[in-house]
């Protein structure tokens, strides 16, 4: 492995580099300048897919000998996508908003080496329990998950919230896809272990 390109992870997200740090590669986090704005029609999978190869090229294009990878979750409850609230007022509209209803978490992820780039989509199934404005807000208040988008910590107190999770991939919900991932950081030639 000493052979094999820098490793430079496309995103200023905390919960993005602890997952990848579970790995135990040396790398680097950069985060990417691109608009995250949606386009009109794109469906929240497109979204996450774009926007996660936009990242890796955006910063393979900088760093064009090192493997970089993107990754992007946009959330998705009906026709509506739900991105990082910013604001405890704006994720607990958001959660009120999902109650008793399915919320599917696209996650992305997308590597790069200089122009050529590979990604996968992995999707997550949340079901909502019905709860109270008051225990949103005590979840809210708790968990302050406003840096994730649907305002939904399923690392964290977020469990409470869900009737159930579905996904190929439990580290999807969290942010990065290992199991996938893995996958794409092997088609450059990085095996683990």
């Amino acid at each position: 492995m000493t052979d094999l390109p820098a490793l430079i992870l496309a995103s200023s997200s905390r919960y993005r580099r602890q997952l990848l740090e579970r790995l135990n590669l040396p790398f680097t986090a950069i985060a990417p300048e691109v608009d995250e704005s949606a386009t009109a029609d794109e469906t929240g999978g497109e979204l996450a897919m774009r926007l996660a190869e936009l990242k890796a090229s955006t910063v393979a294009a900088a760093h064009p000998s090192a493997l970089v990878i993107g990754s992007d979750q946009v959330a998705e409850c009906g026709q509506r996508l739900l991105g990082k609230p910013g604001s405890s007022a704006r994720a607990l509209a958001q959660l009120e908003s999902m109650q008793g209803r399915i919320v599917v978490f696209h996650t992305a992820v997308a590597v790069a080496l200089g122009s050529r780039v590979f990604g996968e989509l992995v999707p997550t199934a949340v079901r909502m329990r019905n709860l109270n404005r008051d225990t949103l807000r005590r979840y809210v208040d708790a968990d302050d998950p406003i840096d994730c988008a649907g305002a939904f910590k399923s690392e964290s107190m977020g469990v409470v919230l869900a009737e159930y999770m579905r996904s190929d991939d439990p580290t999807a919900l969290v942010g990065l896809p290992l199991i996938a991932t893995l996958r794409l950081l092997g088609k450059f030639g990085l095996e683990l272990p």
